[in-house]
């Protein structure tokens, strides 16, 4: 009964207009900052790695390199008040469902063949 209660308010607060996204794509995140009063949005731009929690908690792994050199992985409640905007900006061709594969790779190791967006 009371799990029937949450999983309606959960249902209601589901973002609608998100993009199709697939593993492999490359995405730009806009997350809303908090630092106050203020808020500002700040791009996080990498590579989805992984999809978690399928329905209003799931949530996806975004892996950037920063500086050539440190990567920062970063988990997103997909359904949060704090993504502002998902962008996808490039397609990649992969076989699996989760890449974590990637965190192993370096440099030219860890390039992802790139699919046509327009195609799907």
């Amino acid at each position: 009964m009371q799990n029937a209660i949450i999983d309606k308010i959960e249902r209601a607060q589901m973002k609608t207009d998100l993009p199709v996204i697939e593993p492999g794509d490359t995405l730009k995140i806009h997350v809303r900052i908090r630092e106050g009063e203020k808020e500002r949005i700040q791009v996080f731009e990498g590579v989805y790695i992984a999809r978690n929690n399928p329905g209003p908690r799931e949530t996806i792994t975004v892996r950037k390199i920063s500086f050539g050199a440190v990567a920062v992985e970063r988990i997103f409640p997909l359904h949060s008040p704090i993504i502002a905007k998902i962008e996808r900006v490039r397609a990649a061709k992969v076989r699996r469902a989760k890449l974590y594969y990637l965190r192993k790779l370096r440099g030219k190791a860890a390039r992802l063949t790139e699919r046509d967006l327009r195609k799907g």
